[in-house]
């Protein structure tokens, strides 16, 4: 069984953070998973040791473990304990892409669904301090989902003199960065990109069906163009259980 063999267990402070003790406890454990100290397949520590290793009432401990179970990472079965089934690495099939040709490519099997759009608006967090703001932008809210599961959701900002010649179509199939590539005439100077981890508030939470406090990606993008014009701000938000970085490292 997982756990600390040997380890006399000392309790957990949770009273350091206003979130929910159920919901940090259920961040211990998926981290125990991911780490590798719960091993898929085997069975896990009971609700009683638990409760008395981490100093929570046995109820906290079942709804954190509900969690898991809902996330896919635990199975119960009755009489004979609670098992990991799978680790969270086990998911990450979305790359985040660290290129200009991978900001280019939509993910395999994704579906894009268009929430809001609005004209005559600024961007709201302009993370790069790069180039000057245009008059106006055109503002864009999609998620996308693959096999019906959420696992994304951006707010794109694009020069509104630009935006006017960008058919409506092309949102609902292609990233920003492939829409703008695509228009003529315009040719990008600096793409910059800034990812940061956090973790999902009430939004988030609903809008891409994760648990509130679940880990996820933040990714600001700025695009510039020739006469040093922001063209775009991009910043989204990926479900941190299917994400993944992959960068090569210069020799």
């Amino acid at each position: 069984m997982g756990g600390y063999a040997g380890v006399k267990p000392q309790g957990v402070d949770f009273s350091l953070s206003s979130v929910a003790r159920y919901i940090q406890l259920a961040t211990l454990f998926r981290r125990r998973i991911e780490s590798g100290q719960w091993i898929v397949g085997e069975q896990i520590p009971t609700v009683d040791e638990l409760a008395e290793e981490c100093a929570v009432a046995r109820a906290t401990v079942r709804q954190a473990l509900g969690i898991l179970e809902e996330d896919k990472l635990i199975e119960r079965f009755r009489a004979k304990g609670t098992f990991v089934i799978q680790r969270p690495q086990s998911q990450l099939w979305c790359e985040v892409p660290t290129n200009l040709s991978g900001l280019l490519l939509a993910q395999d099997g994704a579906s894009i669904e268009l929430l809001k759009t609005e004209k005559g608006v600024l961007p709201t967090n302009v993370q790069h301090n790069v180039g000057i703001l245009a008059p106006s932008y055109q503002h864009w809210r999609r998620r996308h989902s693959r096999s019906g599961q959420p696992y994304y959701l951006g707010d794109a900002y694009i020069d509104e003199r630009l935006s006017r010649r960008i058919p409506g179509a092309a949102f609902k199939k292609h990233t920003t960065m492939r829409i703008l590539m695509d228009l003529p005439d315009l040719k990008l100077q600096d793409v910059l990109q800034t990812i940061t981890i956090g973790t999902a508030d009430v939004e988030l939470s609903r809008m891409l069906q994760i648990s509130l406090n679940a880990p996820v990606a933040h990714v600001y993008r700025t695009a510039t163009d020739d006469r040093g014009t922001i063209v775009f701000v991009g910043n989204g938000v990926y479900r941190g259980d299917v994400v993944r970085l992959d960068i090569k490292v210069a020799l």
